[in-house]
């Protein structure tokens, strides 16, 4: 069985070959390359056009000019003249398109009213094209004049024909090179307005990941500091506890090492899971466990650790607690660093009291206080005070820490949430 090649199999559309490229591709393939050289070597560039202009206006210059001139015995040399003060001022048409078009303007009066009127007069297009493109629209209207006179200037020293012949083709040629030119500008502003958005789009996008990192990072280091602060407060209250007790109560010592060996894995599964966020699996995706964060109704457990490591609790509530997780998270975290700091700070013999009252709009208060030395706020650079406060503001509330008022002794933390906004 004969075999066909395979750049000859046909494709969805036909019979052509599967290699074919568009010719609009190709087009714009190549023309990248050509401004990609022009960018790289704008001088270089500017030379080659120009060369090339000025040998066609030389060859041109050579006696085909002859073919459409209304005065064929111009002196050769004049038109060799005109030929080269059309093409080299070319090499300035980017850089100072208007001083190059006054400078061929002469060149173009001596063209029509010596009636040779050379071919190379047509690359004054070339600069009506620049002007549009690099100047301010304005001066296209002089511009044209300058273009347009040498038309008239022929049209009425050399008539052939009606005027009409000599000056519409050059008008509509200038309005058709300003209307590239304007499009040109228009296409390239375009263009580089989508890239200026780009980039700021960019640059924006890399600012919001900045503070959304800035942020977790921030929340991390609460949860950690919630998680490791209470609990390793309140592994040193049963240690010691533990050490008291050792000598005459072996059996409570044994009590408070089973205690601090609870409290430590219930730190280290409540640290591994926090940890876990920021740990990404084999895939690249994040596999975070998906245990949920402590609610209203793991505080029997919380407070239940809190009177094993020594500290008195009691508790007063007021009202129902319905209120979203979130919320309940931050009452839960806002008494477990309460607690915590009573247990480093309030010293042998204090007491606390947590008294909690709800409203039926969703406000709640929470008032925790307790009988140990108090003092002035620290001024250190601890995070507890600071995250609670953090917390807080996440749903518009306030928070007050500070000693109790005298005569009483101890602490007291308020914490009042405000009614949950309408949904």
């Amino acid at each position: 069985m004969d075999t066909v090649p395979e750049d000859m199999c046909p494709t969805r559309e036909g019979t052509t070959p599967a290699h074919a490229e568009p010719l609009t591709q190709y087009v714009q393939r190549v023309v990248r390359r050509v401004q990609a050289f022009d960018r790289r070597h704008p001088r270089l560039w500017d030379l080659h056009v120009t060369a090339f202009w000025t040998l066609a206006a030389l060859i041109d210059a050579g006696g085909g000019w002859r073919n459409v001139a209304r005065t064929p015995d111009t002196p050769v040399p004049l038109v060799l003249a005109m030929s080269l003060g059309f093409s080299l001022p070319l090499l300035w048409r980017r850089s100072h398109p208007r001083a190059v078009l006054l400078a061929m303007a002469p060149v173009a009066v001596v063209n029509a009213w010596t009636g040779a009127a050379l071919q190379a007069s047509l690359l004054q297009l070339a600069v009506v094209f620049h002007i549009a493109l690099r100047r301010p629209l304005s001066a296209l209207w002089w511009t044209t004049a300058v273009v347009v006179a040498p038309a008239v200037l022929i049209a009425v020293r050399h008539p052939e024909g009606s005027p009409d012949e000599d000056i519409v083709p050059v008008l509509m040629s200038v309005l058709l090179a300003a209307a590239i030119g304007i499009t040109v500008r228009t296409r390239r502003n375009y263009t580089e307005a989508l890239e200026d958005r780009a980039r700021r789009l960019e640059i924006e996008r890399d600012q919001q990941a900045r503070l959304a990192a800035a942020a977790e990072r921030t929340r991390i280091a609460r949860e950690m500091h919630d998680i490791i602060g209470h609990n390793l407060s309140v592994i040193t209250g049963l240690a010691d506890g533990g050490r008291y007790a050792a000598a005459k109560s072996p059996e409570r010592a044994a009590q408070a090492l089973d205690a601090i060996a609870t409290t430590s894995r219930q730190a280290l599964g409540e640290l591994r899971r926090l940890l876990d966020v920021l740990r990404e699996d084999e895939t690249g995706g994040l596999n975070p466990e998906l245990t949920p964060q402590p609610t209203l109704t793991d505080l029997d457990q919380l407070l239940a650790g809190v009177r094993t490591a020594g500290l008195p609790v009691h508790t007063t509530v007021q009202g129902t607690p319905a209120i979203p997780p979130g919320r309940q998270l931050t009452v839960y975290r806002v008494i477990q660093e309460a607690l915590t700091n009573t247990l480093k700070h309030a010293g042998p013999g204090a007491t606390a009291t947590i008294a909690f009252s709800y409203a039926d709009t969703g406000a709640v208060t929470v008032t925790v206080t307790d009988t140990g030395r108090g003092g002035p706020l620290p001024t250190g650079t601890g995070r507890g005070i600071p995250g609670m406060r953090e917390r807080t503001a996440l749903y518009g509330g306030t928070l007050e820490a500070g000693p109790r008022p005298h005569p009483e002794r101890g602490w007291r933390v308020h914490l009042q949430l405000p009614e949950e906004p309408p949904q």
